[in-house]
């Protein structure tokens, strides 16, 4: 299966203010790392590293910041082209969706995932063989 993970899942992994979402992401990144293929994008690490310096409190160094951006682009990252930026516009018109959600989706749907982890989209909302899963969610059922 290949799982795709929205920057809000992976900061809530360092964020210690937030206690029961920081173990519900780090038990969902843990099981993926283990079962399945992860998949992440440009625009994800990006936002990730910018939240982490600038708004997690205590925030990240930018040497620890960016330690974690290389640990992350040891998974299969997503870059951006005009094509995909074309292909998110048709998704916001589609979908009626926010402009930086269509961009997660549009690369969730390039990597081909199985599932989108992410707590900015409507849980269980299918896009094709994509299923979105908010991991935050008490009755969030398994992935397919």
């Amino acid at each position: 299966m290949i799982a795709f993970f929205d920057t809000n899942i992976l900061v809530y992994m360092l964020d210690h203010s937030a206690s029961r979402k920081q173990d519900v992401a780090i038990d969902c990144f843990s099981n993926a790392v283990h079962h399945d293929t992860i998949a992440l994008s440009t625009q994800v690490l990006q936002e990730f590293y910018n939240i982490t310096t600038r708004k997690l409190r205590p925030a990240l160094s930018a040497q620890e910041a960016q330690q974690q951006v290389r640990h992350l682009c040891a998974f299969e990252v997503l870059g951006s082209a005009a094509t995909t930026i074309m292909t998110a516009m048709d998704i916001v018109q589609r979908y009626q969706m926010q402009w930086w959600d269509a961009l997660i989706l549009e690369a969730a749907l390039r990597a081909k995932a199985d599932v989108l982890y992410t707590e900015d989209l409507q849980h269980g909302q299918r896009f094709g063989a994509l299923t979105v899963v908010n991991p935050f969610l008490a009755s969030a059922p398994s992935p397919p």
